[in-house]
């Protein structure tokens, strides 16, 4: 399975943001999305889960050079910033979620086992969801994400404001996890995407860009990196 971006754009009034974006993602492997803060990751998120209209392009999953659109539920989409019903528990929040997507998702799990799984401790469980920390929602979020089993999974920096123990929980689960379906994952920090990603993909001048992975983790390998996105600066 891969899923292709082909000449997809977007600007804002006179700002261009996406130029002619065009790439291939296939199954099985992390994609670092790396590029500088203002640089447009969460706006082409937004495009390719639609809730932006993009100003021109396509994308489409292909399956043995079959094309299907993409899909809802062919889509996960965790935030930078945990978005979940606060006025619920953790547990009704998990359970509701599970009721209403009954048809499409395959509950394998007890609420209890899938709580184990994320690693939230039993005391919690029954917490309101706005008294969970950034961590422990963001947890949540990524749980239902993983539920639903979407092919493509797209995180919006979901590390970036994590304490160390959980940032590398959701690292581990993520290698995990990453068979069978294509996971993007945006950053603009080098070393958690060097760390964490089998790819390396920039976002400068509004387009997208494979890095070679000869000499991945040598100064080099940076200093090509780095190199690469000044030159959106100096434009």
């Amino acid at each position: 399975m891969q899923f292709v971006i082909e000449h997809l754009s977007k600007h804002f009034e006179k700002r261009e943001v996406l130029r002619d974006i065009n790439f291939t993602f296939t199954e099985g492997k992390i994609y670092g999305l790396l590029g500088r803060n203002g640089a447009g990751k969460t706006t082409l998120f937004n495009c390719l889960n639609r809730d932006i209209k993009t100003d021109g392009g396509q994308f489409f999953l292909e399956d043995n050079d079959a094309r299907r659109e993409v899909k809802a539920e062919n889509i996960g989409y965790v935030l930078s910033t945990p978005t979940v019903p606060e006025f619920l528990t953790g547990r009704e929040f998990l359970k509701f979620f599970l009721e209403i997507n009954a048809s499409s998702v395959q509950n394998l799990k007890t609420i209890d086992e899938y709580f184990d799984f994320m690693h939230i401790d039993p005391q919690d469980r029954d917490k309101l969801l706005k008294d969970y920390s950034h961590g422990m929602k963001n947890k949540m979020q990524m749980l239902v994400n993983i539920i639903a089993n979407p092919e493509i999974l797209l995180l919006d920096e979901p590390l970036t404001s994590l304490d160390v123990v959980v940032a590398e929980e959701m690292k581990q689960l993520l290698r995990s996890l990453k068979g069978g379906r294509i996971t993007i994952f945006s950053t603009h920090i080098m070393d958690l995407a060097l760390d964490l990603c089998d790819e390396i993909v920039l976002l400068h001048r509004g387009e997208l860009e494979a890095v070679d992975r000869t000499n991945l983790g040598d100064q080099s390998f940076k200093d090509r990196i780095l190199a690469a996105l000044r030159e959106e600066e100096d434009a």
